[in-house]
């Protein structure tokens, strides 16, 4: 009898087949045909004399990130191997000349992939895709920490970490615990701003920079590069405030839901205008002195279990986006931390393996791609079974890709084969009574607050000069 083994190199069982059964290296197969299709990359103009086909690429690519193995060579070894099998194809033999291809080649091939799971996340739940008429797109930032070698250290850590003038105001603390730690510099970091879909739990789009790199320029950079469907309403914590950042998504043609705080001053009575109770304005003394107009927004004092919220948005009527709406949407907000915590801990994206600092850009790009598309498939099988995509589980999706690709020979039937651990990888409904804090946190950490924001009456000089500026215009 002829040995059988798996990707993994773990000898696989002798399962019969069932009329009833699928092979779940042909549902895995179809799952990624799925995404990735020929015809996507009709227009994909590939640099040099490479012949490797992108299709073939993408998919050796995401096979690779989907391997749990620590090194990342083994992980391409495995995928190749797979690959070849499944598709009878093999896109590029070694590692680092598939790491160069994407160097060169992977912003564009990036590009038209998440073009295409963005396609497909309309169609897969129409339903969540819209909330309220409104395409909801969360923002917000994180590191990602790479090994410290010279390559990564030099393009992404931060230069003079330590030798400022808070870090020499922190040796002066009174503790003596705190006062004997030595500031030791941080890892080189990648930082990415991911814009996040918020019905659907999926990533939509990112920038990556170093660790010193700012959210809010990430985001007007993306703002101004990409396409959003129509009706955008993108919404952000108490750190995506400004008059440039919020002037750009207003000429841009989109929407914002931006929390504020005390670090945001606001306009009251600046001119009468028709559109209803809560109307301020935003205009910085040195915008003014520029002649460039105010902003017109709306204030949105939303009462929660948690507390006061002060949100303001460009959407400046309750017909267009309710206060009942605005309780429903901002909330999904949170979710955004929680797919950094799936991307960090539960598919291992916490500390990178790459110790070249573009090959680590690379592997952060595909890895983020790869997991969407996990996510993607787990939420297509459980939409039509009435599952929502809140309750869909990124760790139970993952063991099932996972499940599938060490089981790829095998024929399961249809109660147990990858489509149906993927429509049952959801979370429980355990509701939790009692506080997540942890106990060991240390009682005099700084807690985040926003405040309320500051509001002010606009003065006569001000009213002169909008008036003046109106009749200019």
């Amino acid at each position: 009898m002829s040995s059988r083994t798996g990707v993994t190199g773990k000898s696989l069982p002798n399962t019969k087949s069932s009329s009833t059964g699928a092979d779940q290296g042909a549902l895995l197969k179809r799952a990624l045909q799925w995404i990735v299709t020929d015809n996507m990359f009709a227009d994909f103009k590939q640099h040099g004399n490479s012949s490797w086909k992108a299709s073939s690429m993408v998919i050796l690519v995401v096979l690779t990130a989907w391997m749990p193995s620590p090194q990342l060579t083994e992980s391409f070894s495995k995928a190749t191997v797979l690959s070849k099998k499944l598709f009878d194809v093999l896109a590029i033999r070694t590692y680092q000349g598939m790491m160069r291809a994407l160097v060169t080649n992977g912003s564009n091939l990036l590009s038209i992939v998440c073009s295409r799971i963005q396609a497909l996340m309309s169609e897969v739940s129409p339903e969540h895709f819209r909330i309220g008429g409104w395409v909801p797109l969360a923002v917000d930032g994180s590191r990602f920490s790479t090994p410290r070698t010279q390559s990564n250290e030099s393009a992404f850590s931060a230069r003079h970490y330590g030798s400022g003038t808070h870090a020499k105001s922190r040796r002066k603390w009174k503790n003596k615990s705190r006062r004997s730690k030595k500031i030791i510099p941080i890892k080189p970091q990648i930082w990415l701003t991911l814009i996040w879909h918020m019905g659907l739990k999926l990533s939509w789009c990112w920038k990556k920079g170093a660790s010193t790199s700012s959210e809010r320029h990430h985001f007007m950079e993306m703002l101004k590069s990409m396409e959003f469907p129509a009706k955008t309403l993108f919404c952000g914590d108490a750190g995506f405030v400004g008059y440039e950042l919020w002037s750009t998504i207003i000429e841009q043609g989109h929407h914002f839901l931006m929390r504020v705080g005390g670090n945001v001053r606001l306009l009251k009575k600046l001119a009468t205008v028709r559109h209803g109770d809560g109307i301020v304005f935003l205009w910085p003394d040195t915008i003014a002195q520029k002649k460039q107009p105010p902003l017109i927004l709306r204030l949105i004092q939303v009462t929660t279990t948690a507390g006061t919220m002060y949100l303001v948005t460009n959407i400046l009527t309750e017909k267009q986006l309710s206060v009942q709406v605005v309780r429903k949407l901002y909330p999904l907000r949170w979710g955004i931390e929680l797919q950094f915590r799936s991307a960090k801990q539960t598919f291992g994206l916490g500390n990178l393996r790459s110790r070249n600092a573009e090959h680590a850009l690379v592997e952060l790009d595909w890895s983020l791609v790869a997991l969407t598309m996990i996510q993607l498939l787990a939420i297509r099988e459980q939409v039509p079974i009435d599952i929502p995509p809140e309750r869909s589980s990124v760790s139970e999706a993952i063991k099932a890709i996972r499940s599938a690709i060490d089981s790829w020979r095998e024929t399961e039937v249809k109660s147990t084969n990858f489509r149906a651990k993927l429509r049952q990888a959801i979370r429980d409904e355990y509701h939790r009574t009692s506080s997540k804090k942890a106990r060991y946190q240390p009682s005099s950490k700084e807690k985040p607050s926003a405040t309320k924001p500051i509001l002010v009456n606009a003065t006569a000089k001000q009213r002169a000069r909008y008036k003046a500026l109106l009749i200019a215009a």
